[in-house]
């Protein structure tokens, strides 16, 4: 067979650590791989490039994608469904293996639906994709928002100040969850818990009072307010540009700097504010993530290889299993609040 493969939306440590096993692991198996660069912006314009053995030598370690990336929605493009399946025809491609998350994913499953012979490996730092335990990059993105969380602890104290950092989660709370929890956080804001600014102050005021003279309030880029004040449709805090993606997705980022304004104005405590934002997911991947991602890559490649198309490498427990593409794209994996209680033992 000839395999392409891709990779789609947000870039993200271990994909070419997923890249790697799925190449090496089908030309085991005596197939011929394809990358498509671009994600699905590359089959629409035939952007594809042979991978061999050499071409894969020496990524594992590396973070982002030799593919490259996109975030192109084949079903905003005219025909698109119908010039990826021709193209993918004309360019003697059997199969496919497609790297991404919800979106990504969203399109294989549509895909398949269509005829197209793909299967999926679930990508995302959020950790939100339905279906698998945990997705490789998360664990890398908890680890830097750890280490800030860490680093940011020393010179809040040394000038008595609230920081409130903020990290990635569009619509799920893990990386703020776990890095929270992880980095002693004082306070977790994530879009699964509307909070209350009046009772962030409260309890911020009440940890001054008893003598505590900072702390670090961890916050989700996609958390929401209990009211209306100061936030979009859905709740989120209200962006400069409020920009949408391909798939409608409004481009977050700022709710730390305006989470921070008004707490130091309903306070009087000096606060600073700190966003993560890409840090979080470029460089090394961690060796779980490595790890992961060479499972996952695996994994692919065997269901191309048994033919179980319309599938994704997922993780369940320690095992790596099959799951329908359309039950890992048909909801979010939001977080647990028995996890968040646990980490709300913690706060004030």
């Amino acid at each position: 067979m000839k395999i392409g493969v891709l990779t789609g939306g947000g870039d993200c440590p271990g994909l070419n650590a997923v890249i790697r096993a799925v190449v090496r692991k089908s030309i085991q198996d005596g197939h011929e791989i394809v990358g498509i660069k671009e994600g699905w912006r590359g089959i629409l314009e035939k952007n594809f490039v042979p991978l061999n053995r050499d071409s894969v030598s020496g990524i594992l370690h590396r973070g982002g994608t030799i593919l490259a990336t996109s975030r192109t929605n084949v079903y905003k493009i005219p025909n698109g469904e119908a010039t990826v399946i021709q193209n993918m025809n004309e360019a003697g491609l059997d199969a496919l293996v497609a790297i991404g998350g919800e979106d990504t994913l969203g399109i294989a499953a549509k895909l398949f639906k269509a005829g197209v012979k793909v299967v999926g490996v679930p990508k995302t730092i959020d950790n939100d994709l339905y279906g698998t335990d945990f997705t490789f990059g998360f664990d890398t993105a908890v680890n830097i928002a750890t280490e800030a969380i860490d680093r940011l602890h020393t010179t809040a104290e040394s000038h008595n100040r609230v920081i409130v950092v903020e990290v990635m989660g569009r619509h799920a709370g893990w990386i703020a969850v776990y890095s929270g929890i992880a980095g002693g956080a004082d306070i977790i804001l994530i879009p699964e818990k509307p909070f209350d600014i009046e009772e962030v102050s409260a309890v911020l005021k009440k940890r001054h009072s008893e003598g505590r003279s900072f702390s670090i309030v961890v916050v989700s880029e996609g958390a929401k307010l209990m009211t209306e004040e100061k936030t979009d449709k859905d709740g989120s805090f209200i962006l400069s540009s409020m920009k949408t993606d391909a798939f409608g997705h409004v481009r977050l980022g700022g709710i730390g700097n305006v989470l921070a304004e008004e707490i130091e104005k309903r306070t009087g405590f000096e606060t600073r504010s700190t966003v993560l934002g890409h840090i979080q997911r470029g460089g090394s991947p961690t060796a779980f993530d490595r790890v992961l991602g060479t499972r996952f890559g695996i994994f692919a490649a065997e269901l191309v290889e048994k033919g179980e198309w319309g599938k994704m490498a997922a993780l369940k427990g320690t095992e790596i299993v099959a799951v329908s593409l359309e039950e890992a794209v048909g909801q979010l994996k939001t977080v647990d609040l028995n996890l968040f209680n646990v980490a709300s033992t913690f706060f004030g």
